[in-house]
């Protein structure tokens, strides 16, 4: 019998602490006159949260791992693989999905991580998808993405509006029926110094004037434009469609990545699927990056907005550019 995956239970977690607009606005409007004004109406953020001083990337990736084990009714020991996605890690190296198996206990499962941004989650449950349809040795993977870009930036710039902090966790497991239907990628490398973190890295290392110019912190060096999403999110969709062999009308149910809410709104439209079919959460938790593909899916499943047997297609976009999409039929 062929060996598929399937998602088994998800998770997240939010910080505590919140950060709204208001607050923002008492910050960078002397700077840049109705700035929180603009971002809000073109992203639909009203809120942010952000980890305490003191954490790590690990540390947030902690608390949406342990839900998501416990919804699934195991043990850290019984995980054999963690895959965590992120481009906010713990160090440059070691992995951060390492420090995670420590701090969750899971002394069984070997750890990577995965650093194409916010495409990383569904890059991630697409390996590991993979590992356990080829592995006999692999029946569950835990897959995490996790997000705490507002430690990395400048708390002057004012991009520092779209970052929230958060972490989204999903279980895969064995069965007997996909699960796991298909995954679709694209990226276009002639974006790489849009937006990013320039120094640090053997491009070049970290120096005293390179923190002074600030290039160890998080920036935009120049603005996407908004086709990259608009055009590139519903490209990889019919790509997905064309893999998995269903029709975009047959998608149950989309998550985008969340950034920007008239975006998803855009592409829905393009794909001919109406809006309660997705699903947002940048109001409530901002921009959580890397963390918000599997934070969506997690509060659209404790909303009920999930029935056994949909067809969910999940779209991730990050920086570099990277895309990646994934698709399963929902089981659980």
């Amino acid at each position: 019998m062929a060996r598929c995956a399937e998602i088994v239970a998800t998770g997240r977690f939010a910080p505590e602490h919140e950060v709204t607009n208001d607050e923002l606005r008492e910050r960078f409007d002397p700077l840049v006159p109705e700035f929180v004004d603009k971002m809000e109406a073109g992203s639909g953020i009203r809120t942010r949260r952000w980890a305490p001083d003191g954490w790590a990337t690990s540390d947030v990736a902690l608390p949406a791992a342990q839900q998501a084990l416990e919804r699934a009714g195991l043990r850290p020991e019984d995980v054999d693989l963690i895959i965590l996605g992120t481009d906010s890690p713990d160090f440059i190296t070691p992995a951060t999905s390492v420090v995670l198996q420590y701090k969750l206990g899971a002394k069984n499962a070997g750890t990577f991580d995965v650093g194409c941004a916010c495409a990383s989650f569904p890059t991630g449950l697409a390996i590991g998808s993979g590992m356990i349809a080829t592995n006999p040795s692999i029946n569950t993977v835990l897959v995490v993405g996790v997000y705490l870009m507002h430690k990395l930036a400048d708390p002057n710039d004012p991009m520092i509006f779209f970052y929230g902090d958060g972490a989204g966790a999903a279980v895969l497991r064995t069965a007997g029926k996909p699960g796991f239907i298909a995954s679709a990628f694209q990226a276009d490398g002639s974006y790489n110094r849009h937006w990013g973190i320039y120094a640090c890295g053997t491009a070049e290392p970290a120096t005293e004037e390179a923190v002074r110019a600030g290039r160890t912190r998080v920036r935009m060096l120049e603005r996407y434009p908004p086709e990259i999403n608009h055009e590139g999110w519903p490209r990889l969709v019919r790509r997905l469609a064309a893999g998995g062999g269903f029709a975009v009308s047959d998608i149950d149910f989309a998550i985008f990545t969340q950034v920007r809410k008239p975006s998803i709104e855009l592409v829905m439209e393009d794909l001919g699927l109406p809006l309660d079919r997705t699903h947002t959460v940048m109001e409530k938790w901002g921009y959580t990056g890397s963390a918000c593909v599997g934070m969506a899916l997690d509060d659209a499943v404790a909303a009920g907005r999930l029935a056994p047997g949909d067809l969910l297609v999940l779209i991730g976009s990050g920086v570099g550019y990277n895309q990646a999409g994934a698709a399963f039929r929902w089981r659980t």
